[in-house]
């Protein structure tokens, strides 16, 4: 049977392409379901609180990079989105005296515009947040040197190499509105894949690289960091990719209830817990990861149901 077009970009595979009884099943979830859909390989925790939240997601950076030494450099790759943990790392750092002379840090994405990733004089730029939010705000005697700051801003296959080389400890990121980490969004429905998303496998070997982004991010982007102002937003982006997320020793996923919403939140969590791997749904890839962490907030979860406005 053939799957159902998209109901939100014809032209794309996405979440509305898969089978109604799935879509249905997560919908019922409560908040109270979300702790037996923990399995071996993928933990769930809850916070009640947001301050709560986001130190717990600061203190991973910290938890990474302690373990760096000259031998054995260990990182942490990073999202933007969210952003609130980016100071608290800064102000761990320095107030307990961690030294990160041996840590790294990877971003997972950098916006590209006519064929370039953007300098970090561009507004949205993901680089400029992790340095005007983070990096710039740790005492200069307990900074990592610049070449230990890795950034998908240039050549896109040395970023990869990057991961053979140190240690990725964890790899962080939050879910979008199209159930995206970094920016691995769903493929056109096209070509090889007009009747059918890439397999799992197929979609596994993609790396870093610059993508053409769902038009359900454009608009997400734009509500979440433009004011809504969509022509703002570029529609390319670079990429940390499946290959190098595959390499860290942990993939951790902050949902605080900002970028996605109620039902995509049980969706993901539902398709992981039950190992259905589907490209239109690339997070849910992650069933095949031996090492995932789920976060919540827990007033974010909310509840999927009609609610007039």
């Amino acid at each position: 049977m053939a799957r159902p077009i998209s109901k939100i970009a014809p032209g794309w595979w996405d979440y509305t392409t898969l089978d109604a009884e799935l879509l249905q099943d997560a919908a019922r979830l409560q908040a109270e379901d979300f702790p037996g859909l923990a399995r071996p390989g993928f933990r769930i925790s809850f916070y009640d609180t947001i301050e709560d939240f986001y130190l717990a997601e600061a203190l991973e950076y910290l938890t990474a990079w302690r373990q760096a030494t000259a031998d054995n450099p260990v990182g942490i790759c990073g999202p933007i989105g969210p952003t609130e943990q980016l100071p608290l790392v800064a102000r761990l750092v320095n107030t307990l005296g961690i030294s990160l002379k041996h840590a790294h840090f990877w971003g997972m994405d950098e916006w590209v515009q006519q064929g370039q990733p953007v300098p970090t004089t561009h507004p949205l730029s993901f680089a400029k947040a992790d340095m005007d939010l983070c990096f710039n705000h740790i005492d200069p005697a307990l900074r990592m040197p610049a070449e230990n700051l890795h950034f998908p801003t240039g050549d896109l296959e040395a970023y990869s190499r990057s991961y053979d080389t140190v240690r990725c400890a964890i790899m962080q990121g939050g879910q979008g509105e199209v159930k995206h980490w970094a920016f691995n969004d769903p493929p056109p429905r096209a070509g090889a894949y007009r009747d059918a998303p890439p397999t799992p496998q197929e979609y596994r070997q993609l790396p870093a690289r610059v993508v053409d982004l769902h038009p359900m991010t454009i608009i997400q982007n734009a509500r979440t960091s433009g004011g809504g102002n969509v022509s703002m937003v570029p529609t390319q982006a670079a990429t940390v990719g499946p290959v190098e997320t595959w390499k860290a020793d942990q993939v951790s996923i902050w949902h605080a209830g900002n970028h996605d919403n109620p039902f995509g939140m049980r969706l993901t969590t539902l398709m992981i817990a039950k190992g259905l791997a589907d490209a239109a749904v690339p997070m849910s890839l992650l069933a095949d990861h031996p090492n995932v962490h789920f976060h919540f907030f827990r007033p974010g979860i909310g509840k999927v149901e009609a609610e007039m406005h």
